[in-house]
């Protein structure tokens, strides 16, 4: 949990958020979040830890306002509840946040952060090989009966 605090830091701080505050949830909750050295920031956390998080970085309530929902709507004493709540609205699995997520990819790599493929998404395919040119065996000659 601490590489997705250290990834929402990030996103907080660098001003990320915005306008893409839906594409933030899905990065954090469905995608492996690694260095470009390989070492493994994050697979991953529930909606549960997210919400802990979030109220613990004291992110921007207003962000809230970009999934649809009305900041003095949500829970307004419980902040963990209040942000389970906007992640639950968040719809984290759907095109748009798919979408949002792709466009952080680059920032994000840009700060030092490998994000995965979405769950969901294909895998790459494997590499292609050269064949080498097969060659065709020559024909049996046939021996003349005399």
């Amino acid at each position: 949990m601490d590489g997705t605090r250290e990834l929402l830091e990030a996103v907080r701080d660098h001003g990320l958020a915005a306008g893409r505050f839906r594409g933030v949830l899905h990065i954090a909750i469905g995608r492996k979040v690694s260095r470009p050295d390989g070492t493994v920031v994050s697979t991953g956390v529930t909606w549960r830890e997210l919400a802990a998080l979030l109220k613990q970085l004291r992110f921007d309530k207003e962000l809230v306002r970009e999934l649809g929902a009305d900041p003095d709507a949500l829970a307004p004493r419980d902040r963990q509840r209040f942000w389970y709540s906007a992640i639950a609205l968040a719809r984290v699995d759907s095109p748009e946040a798919l979408a949002e997520a792709e466009r952080l990819v680059g920032p994000l790599k840009d700060l030092g952060f490998v994000i995965g493929p979405s769950p969901g998404a294909a895998p790459p395919p494997p590499p292609k090989k050269k064949e080498a040119a097969k060659e065709k065996p020559e024909p049996k000659k046939r021996k003349k009966k005399e």
